[in-house]
């Protein structure tokens, strides 16, 4: 970018179960400042107007044959997710350079941003760094985040990251947010956002457009460096303080978050010509933002009467994690499905309606329930 900014003063707190050259997360632990709430309590406010970064909900340790599920997927997935992971970072090469920092959207991206610097390592003897920084629907990007990356390496790309695309909420709420901050600080930060699953068709620079089920969607913060959802709450945070987010140290015994980047890495050395083959597929298709996700999004709005769109979770990503962490309503399954045993097993144990439902873009969608008039 070329603009040097102000130094920044703000001292980075340790966070995390990642080694620090693969992830760095510009992030103020609250652990011992916020109380975790149940699914129900904080369901209830969301929808009573109180805003979802203000709170956290309760982590649950998973079943025994949820766990099986994770380990199983991973097994099944990780040479799909190599060769994705590969794919869109040949593509990140390609359109942004080797001058780069790679800026991961905390929590889903941070996984994808660790293996996406792996892999930039392995194939290119690169050393990017790579930091993770919360990102909210409504109320932007971190500023002092995004500020200090700019002070450390000021000459650097900044390239953003997340996990998948749902109907693209947070996209949108990069591209307003680069927009804002170019004008504000006089930068020239470019907004495309990189992910390894693009169902929704909704970003240009993607590994697949296959809704399929990225392993690191079942967990939360065991799969994803012990780290939090992101917390924005005057009380909390100060004017030069970093967004929040809790460390869950307690829960070092039950981390995955190496384990999973570490299986999927293995594979780099023996997908080359699976890259290669992917890339030229996409090359000839010339990449497109179509927005085709949002038709089904639309049409399940109408048809079941949902009143607030943020209610609709495409995708079997999005699909886990209402599952995981909100009230789900119904769940729609494409007829046919592929990999979606883990919804299957989810939704049994939290007695959830699953409906045969046609979509178009994705596999599935979780419906959250409307709990104001209960």
């Amino acid at each position: 970018m070329g603009i040097q900014m102000k130094k920044s003063d703000i001292k980075l707190t340790p966070m995390g179960s990642y080694a620090e050259k693969d992830a760095i997360f510009l992030l103020k632990d609250i652990s011992n400042f916020i109380e975790e709430q149940g699914n129900n309590e904080r369901e209830l406010a969301i929808q009573s107007g109180s805003h979802y970064s203000e709170m956290l909900p309760i982590e649950y340790k998973p079943s025994d044959e949820y766990m099986n599920l994770f380990y199983q997927s991973l097994e099944k997935f990780k040479k799909e997710i190599a060769i994705s992971v590969g794919v869109v970072s040949e593509i990140i090469i390609k359109n942004r350079g080797k001058n780069l920092v790679l800026v991961s959207l905390a929590r889903a991206g941070t996984p994808i941003g660790v293996l996406i610097r792996r892999y930039l390592k392995f194939k290119y003897n690169l050393e990017i760094p790579h930091y993770s920084i919360s990102i909210i629907r409504g109320k932007g990007i971190d500023k002092n985040a995004i500020n200090y990356i700019i002070s450390k390496h000021p000459s650097c790309e900044i390239q953003f990251i997340d996990g998948w695309t749902g109907k693209g909420a947070i996209n949108k709420e990069l591209k307003k947010s680069c927009v804002e901050l170019n004008e504000e600080m006089g930068i020239n930060l470019n907004s495309d956002l990189a992910v390894i699953a693009d169902p929704g068709h909704l970003v240009i620079t993607y590994g697949t457009r296959k809704d399929f089920l990225i392993p690191s969607a079942c967990l939360n913060s065991t799969v994803s460096g012990l780290v939090s959802r992101t917390v924005l709450r005057d009380d909390l945070i100060g004017e030069t303080d970093f967004h929040g987010a809790k460390f869950y140290k307690e829960l070092i015994d039950e981390d995955v978050s190496n384990f999973y980047v570490d299986k999927i890495s293995e594979n780099f050395d023996k997908i080359s010509e699976d890259i290669k083959s992917e890339l030229e597929k996409l090359m000839e298709c010339k990449p497109e933002s179509t927005l085709l996700g949002l038709e089904d999004v639309n049409r399940i709005k109408n048809e079941f009467n949902v009143e607030d769109i943020n209610f609709i979770k495409p995708g079997i990503g999005e699909t886990t994690r209402v599952l995981l962490r909100r009230i789900p309503w119904k769940i729609l399954i494409k007829k046919g499905a592929k990999n979606v045993e883990h919804i299957f097993q989810l939704a049994r144990e939290k007695n959830v309606e699953v409906v045969e439902y046609e979509l178009k873009s994705y596999e599935c969608c979780g419906i959250i329930k409307s709990v104001r008039d209960n």
